[in-house]
C-alpha cells in the first residue's frame, strides 16, 4: 500500500507553471481511462483520494522532472523511419502516439499538484540532426504553434525536429519552464568531416579541449545547426526562468523559485568550449547565493555493468574547470551514456557533489517513455529520485508485455540521497530557509499513484529451467546447431588448439560442423567454461579471450557446407547465447563479429564497389548494441535490425526471426524482448560465392578478417523457418 496522500498539493501552484492546462493553454488532458489498466472510472492524471483518517507530518517539498535522451522518440515517430510508434500502437489515442509527446503532456498536466517548477532536458533531443533540411523542417518562431493548430493530436507533424519541437511546446503552452541543451546528435551535419567527434568516454585518458569539436570549434565552423533554428535564444527568452545564453547559443541558465528559495539550472550542451566554461563560471559568480544544478549532455560515464558511475576524461576536465571549486554546484545530471548511475565526489571545500547519469534510449522501445523525477524534501533532508514512464500505462492493454514497466524499482533507478540543504548551502547562502510544510505526504508517492492508478503491471512469464542437456525443443528445418561446451572439461581447460578442430553440428544429420581457425590467434584464446545462460540446456560454453581487431581465433563452416549458399526462402530463426566480456573496450572490440557470411557484398550485383561489408553480419557495435545486417535476395541494398545497448558481464539470448508471412519482417529479440529498430522486406540472404564460408567469432571487411569476439558463446542454432518463442532454445522440450 502506498503511503501518503496528495491532499493540498494542487493548492500550492508555483509561479510560471500551470498544471493540467488550468491557465487556458492548449494542453490536452490525459484520457479518462488508462488503456493499459483495469479500472474504467478514474483518470491516471487525477489525484487519488486521501485515505480516511490519514495523518502525516507536514512536508516542505518540490520536484523537478528530467527528460533523458529523447532521440529515438522523434526519429521512430517520423515519416522517414516509418512512424513505428504509431503503427506498433495503432490503438493508442493519437494525442499520445509517441513517448516524448506523452512525457511533456504528463508534466504539464501534473506540474501544479506535484509542485514541479522546472523541467530539465539532457540533450540528444533528436537522433538525426541532418534531416532538418532534407525533411523541409521549418524554424521555430513565435507564431509556430504546433500545439494550438491541432498538430498535437492528428499526426500532421511527422518530421523529427518538428516532433521534438511540438513535444516541448506543450510545456511552453502550460507555462512550465524548462532548460534545453544540444547533445552530440543535435549538432553538426552529415556533410562535415565528422558529425559528432570523440565522446571522451570511459577509459579515454588525457583531454585537451582544443580539437575543434566544441561549440564554435573548427570542425563545426560554418555548419548549419538545426538546434539553433528550432531552439533559438528568442524561444528560451519567453520562459519566466530564463537567465541567459552563451554567445554560441548552445548553453543557457535558468533560475527558478521553490519553497521560498531560488535554484539555478546551468545547462551545458555537448562539448562546451573553454570560453563557454568561463561563461558558466561567470554565471555562478554573478549568482553567488544560489544553489546550482549542473546539466551536461555528456559528463560522467557508466561502467560495463550499466549501473556503476565511472570518471571519463571529459568529466575530469569539467570537474577541474567548473565543478570542484564552485561549491554552489551540489548535483550534476547528464545523459549520453546508456543506463543509470550515481556517484558522489568531494569538492575543494569537502562537500558532496552528486553526479548522476540518466539515459534510457537503449531500453525497450527506445526508452519506453521512461523519465526521472527528483523530489527535494527540505523537511526530511533528502532528495528522492524516481524513474517511471507515463507512456506505458496509456498503451493499449493488448500490446503490453512483461518488458513494459511503468515504475522502476532497482537501486540505480529509484533511490534516496541524504541532503541537509541548509547545512550544505550554508557557506554561500546562510539564509537558505526550510519553510513550514504545507503537504500531508510525499510527492514521490503522489507521482507513483498518478502513474499506477488504473494500471496493472503485465505478469512476468515464469521461465522453466532445463532439467538436463537435452531439455530443449528439437524443431524441423534445423540447418545447424552448435553447442560450444565440453561436459568432460574442467573450468579453464584449453580448447584443443589445432587448425581444423571441430565443434559438431548436433542437428539431425549433423552436416555442418565448424572448424577452428588459428592463423590470427594464439594458444590460450579458447577456454572451456561451466558458465552458461540459465535457460540454455547446454551446461557450459566456450570463452573467446584476448580478442582485438588484430588478434582473434574463430570458427568457420566447411567450404562445401550447404549453409554457405543457403538463401532462406522460407524465412529463418537465428539464435545465440552470448556473454560479453566485462573487459569489452569499444576501441579494441567495437564491431566484433558473432556470425558473418564471408565475402565482400561489393561483389554482389548492384552494390557499390567500395562497400567492403559482408552480406550477413551479426555483430556487436562500439555502442554495445547487437547488429543484424543482411543483403536480401530481392534487392541490391543492405537492411539492418539493431538492439538497444546492453551491459557486459551477463548472459544474453538473442533471436533473429524472419517471417515471410509478415512481409518478410525481421524481428530481433534480446532476452525475449522485441527491439524497436527492426525491418521489413528482408527477403532471404544473398551470398557472394559458394566457397565463402560462415564465420563464428570474428568479422570481416573488404576481404580481411578483423575484430574477434571477446566473451563466451554457449549455443548457436540456425533454422530455415520462423519460430515462435515456445520453440526457441530458451523453451523446454515439452
Amino acid at each position: 500500500m502506498l503511503a501518503g496522500s496528495v491532499t493540498g498539493v494542487a493548492a500550492a501552484a508555483l509561479p510560471g507553471c500551470g498544471g493540467g492546462g488550468s491557465n487556458g493553454a492548449s494542453v490536452l488532458p490525459f484520457p479518462a481511462t488508462g488503456t493499459g489498466g483495469t479500472s474504467p472510472t478514474n483518470s491516471p492524471a487525477s489525484a487519488p483520494p486521501a485515505a480516511p483518517g490519514a495523518t502525516s507530518q507536514k512536508i516542505s517539498s518540490f520536484t523537478i522532472s528530467v527528460l533523458p535522451d529523447t532521440q529515438f522518440y522523434p526519429r521512430y515517430a517520423s515519416e522517414k523511419m516509418g512512424e513505428l510508434y504509431q503503427k506498433l500502437y495503432a490503438g493508442i489515442d493519437p494525442k499520445y502516439d509517441n513517448p516524448f509527446k506523452t512525457q511533456t503532456q504528463w508534466i504539464a498536466q501534473n506540474a501544479s499538484q506535484l509542485k514541479m517548477p522546472f523541467t530539465i532536458h539532457l540533450g540528444d533531443i533528436v537522433d538525426q540532426s541532418w534531416y532538418y533540411k532534407a525533411e523541409g523542417s521549418t524554424p521555430w518562431s513565435a507564431t509556430t504553434d504546433l500545439v494550438g493548430n491541432g498538430q498535437i493530436g492528428n499526426g500532421q507533424v511527422t518530421k523529427e525536429w518538428e516532433l521534438a519541437s511540438q513535444a516541448m511546446q506543450v510545456l511552453e503552452a502550460a507555462k512550465c519552464p524548462y532548460s534545453i541543451c544540444a547533445g552530440n546528435h543535435d549538432v553538426g551535419a552529415i556533410g562535415s568531416d565528422m558529425q559528432w567527434g570523440p565522446d571522451w568516454g570511459v577509459g579515454v585518458t588525457g583531454f585537451a579541449n582544443n580539437d575543434g569539436y566544441q561549440d564554435g570549434g573548427s570542425h563545426r565552423v560554418g555548419l548549419f545547426e538545426p538546434y539553433l533554428q528550432v531552439f533559438p535564444a528568442d524561444r528560451a527568452k519567453r520562459q519566466a526562468t530564463f537567465g541567459g545564453r552563451h554567445a554560441s547559443g548552445f548553453h543557457e541558465y535558468h533560475v527558478f523559485e521553490a519553497e521560498g528559495n531560488k535554484f539555478l539550472v546551468l545547462s551545458m550542451s555537448w562539448r562546451a568550449s573553454d570560453d563557454a566554461i568561463a561563461w558558466a563560471n561567470q554565471v555562478i559568480q554573478a549568482n553567488k547565493t544560489i544553489p546550482v544544478i549542473l546539466v551536461n549532455h555528456q559528463l560522467v560515464g557508466i561502467g560495463s555493468d550499466g549501473r556503476t558511475a565511472a570518471d571519463t576524461a571529459y568529466s575530469n576536465y569539467m570537474w577541474d574547470k567548473l565543478i570542484k571549486d564552485n561549491d554552489q554546484i551540489f548535483m550534476a545530471v547528464s545523459g549520453h551514456y546508456h543506463g543509470s548511475c550515481i556517484g558522489t565526489k568531494k569538492n575543494s571545500r569537502g562537500n558532496d557533489v552528486h553526479l548522476m547519469v540518466v539515459d534510457y534510449q537503449m531500453a525497450y522501445m527506445g526508452g519506453n517513455g521512461l523519465m526521472r523525477m527528483f523530489e527535494f524534501d527540505l523537511t526530511n533532508k533528502k532528495i528522492v529520485a524516481s524513474s517511471f514512464s507515463p507512456w506505458v500505462p496509456l498503451k493499449p492493454a493488448a500490446t503490453l508485455n512483461e518488458f513494459d514497466a511503468a515504475w522502476l524499482s532497482d537501486s540505480n533507478q529509484s533511490f534516496t540521497l541524504d541532503m541537509d540543504f541548509a547545512q550544505r548551502f550554508s557557506a554561500f547562502n546562510p539564509g537558505f530557509s526550510v519553510p513550514a510544510g504545507s503537504m500531508d505526504g510525499s510527492l514521490t508517492d503522489a507521482a507513483k499513484k498518478l502513474i499506477l492508478t488504473n494500471y496493472s503491471q503485465p505478469p512476468q512469464k515464469a521461465a522453466a529451467l532445463p532439467s538436463g542437456p537435452d531439455d530443449y525443443p528439437k524443431v524441423d528445418n534445423t540447418l545447424a546447431h552448435w553447442r560450444f561446451f565440453n561436459a568432460t572439461a574442467a573450468e579453464g581447460d584449453l580448447f584443443p588448439y589445432q587448425p581444423g578442430q571441430q565443434i559438431q553440428d548436433v542437428s539431425a544429420g549433423g552436416k555442418n560442423p565448424v572448424s577452428v581457425n588459428t592463423w590470427a590467434g594464439q594458444s590460450g584464446d579458447l577456454v572451456w567454461s561451466k558458465s552458461h545462460h540459465p535457460l540454455s540446456a547446454a551446461p557450459g560454453s566456450l570463452r573467446f579471450l584476448n580478442a582485438t581487431k588484430t588478434r582473434f581465433t574463430y570458427f568457420t563452416t566447411d567450404q562445401a557446407s550447404t549453409l554457405n549458399v543457403e538463401t532462406f526462402p522460407k524465412g529463418y530463426t537465428i539464435e545465440a547465447f552470448v556473454y560479453i566480456d566485462p573487459g569489452f573496450d569499444a576501441t579494441k572490440n567495437g564491431w566484433m563479429g558473432i556470425l558473418y557470411r564471408l565475402g565482400a557484398r561489393s561483389n554482389l550485383p548492384g552494390f557499390a564497389s567500395d562497400d567492403g561489408d559482408c552480406a550477413l553480419m551479426f555483430a556487436f557495435s562500439n555502442l554495445m548494441e547487437f547488429q543484424w545486417e543482411v543483403a536480401p535476395v530481392n534487392q541490391a541494398t543492405n537492411l539492418t535490425c539493431w538492439s538497444g545497448g546492453v551491459s557486459a558481464g551477463q548472459w544474453l539470448h538473442v533471436a533473429i526471426v524472419n517471417d515471410p508471412a509478415a512481409s518478410y519482417a525481421t524481428t530481433m529479440y534480446v532476452e525475449g524482448a522485441p527491439v524497436l529498430r527492426n525491418n521489413t522486406n528482408m527477403q532471404g540472404i544473398q551470398f557472394v560465392a559458394p566457397t565463402q564460408q560462415l564465420a563464428i567469432g570474428c568479422g570481416q571487411w573488404a576481404g580481411n578478417m578483423s575484430t574477434g569476439f571477446l566473451g563466451s558463446i554457449g549455443e548457436m542454432r540456425i533454422v530455415g523457418v520462423p519460430l515462435t518463442a515456445d520453440k526457441w532454445l530458451t523453451a523446454r522440450a515439452s
